[in-house]
């Protein structure tokens, strides 16, 4: 399978529109047990596959996931674009964040990082010493680009000041379209280039849950539910009903096209402007082949517009607030 490649900013790293997300991999409360096995032969399919796109973070597992990935791709790392975030608080001094930075190239098992983002936005040390000390990572050829993640316009308009990122990676699904209203413009403006997690909204998108009742308490935190479910941190009253109406309308979409939901929402997404990568995760060789399809359906102006419109009473009803998670009055998003 051949996939479509986009650069990541001007960095001249070029993606797979499908980017393996390697999160689930490690097997937790959320995802469930792993098998560490069928992990690596899912890295190995999408390599095969034409994905050659990793993403991953020091706090997945405790670096457990960049630990996979080194045993993955032990003598396959030419083939590879490997994404890794350091946590907010690594990166309140040098020290902190170059240890950071060492010890996920020890767990990956390479000298560089291709892409080493900011997980969420510090706003205790200045954005311009953060982006100096990448910098400085960068001369040292211990990452090649600085990225971050759930920068909204605020942050991301301080740090513009001062450098451009190479990507922006921000949750965005048929779902979930609040960045449409202000961050993804400034991104595409600004030629900041956007990764999308959650793109299938843990398993909303592929059809499998018929109502609000039937999705597990670990995959109904957002937003999108009531406040009233178990593990839910914000404070409001939810949007289950219009949720699912979408979800339905959707999967009628699917159906006309007979294309399995997962997937069209996935090359949704790739179709949207400004987007270069959809980090969608995979546990298994068959997961993998199924997010990888995506990169090579083609959707017509027409069926684009159809999802949009089934979708838009949703976007509609949330506020501006790109937290998925948290109400405006904390959210991480500024």
């Amino acid at each position: 399978m051949t996939s479509t490649f986009r650069e990541l900013g001007q960095t001249g790293i070029k993606v797979s529109t499908v980017t393996m997300g390697c999160w689930a991999i490690v097997g937790d409360a959320t995802w469930g047990p792993q098998n560490e096995q069928d992990a690596i032969n899912a890295i190995h399919a999408a390599l095969d596959l034409g994905v050659n796109c990793f993403d991953s973070a020091e706090m997945y597992g405790n670096g457990y996931s960049e630990q996979i990935l080194a045993k993955a791709l032990a003598g396959k790392r030419n083939q590879a674009v490997l994404c890794s975030k350091f946590t907010s608080q690594h990166a309140n001094s040098w020290e902190d964040l170059s240890g950071a930075c060492d010890n996920s190239l020890k767990n990956l098992g390479v000298d560089c990082i291709d892409v080493y983002y900011l997980h969420w936005p510090n706003r205790q040390t200045p954005i311009e010493t953060i982006a100096g000390w990448c910098d400085d990572l960068r001369q040292q050829g211990k990452i090649r680009a600085f990225a971050v993640s759930n920068f909204g316009v605020g942050d991301l308009g301080d740090l513009l000041k001062v450098t451009t990122p190479a990507v922006n990676q921000l949750p965005y699904n048929l779902l979930w379209r609040v960045i449409e209203n202000e961050i993804l413009p400034l991104c595409r403006q600004r030629g900041v280039s956007v990764a999308c997690y959650s793109p299938i909204a843990q398993g909303l998108l592929t059809g499998k849950f018929a109502d609000a009742d039937s999705v597990p308490e670990s995959r109904g935190r957002t937003r999108h539910f009531s406040r009233r479910r178990a593990q839910v941190r914000h404070q409001e009253e939810g949007q289950e009903e219009a949720t699912f109406a979408a979800i339905r309308a959707i999967a009628a979409i699917a159906d006309d096209l007979s294309c399995p939901m997962a997937e069209l929402a996935l090359a949704w997404l790739i179709h949207q402007p400004g987007i270069a990568t959809v980090i969608a995760g995979a546990r298994s060789p068959e997961q993998m082949a199924a997010n990888a399809k995506a990169m090579t359906r083609t959707l017509t102006p027409e069926t684009i517009e159809r999802l949009k419109a089934a979708t838009e009473p949703l976007k509609a009803a949330f506020d501006n607030n790109a937290d998925m998670w948290q109400s405006a009055e904390n959210s991480r998003y500024r």
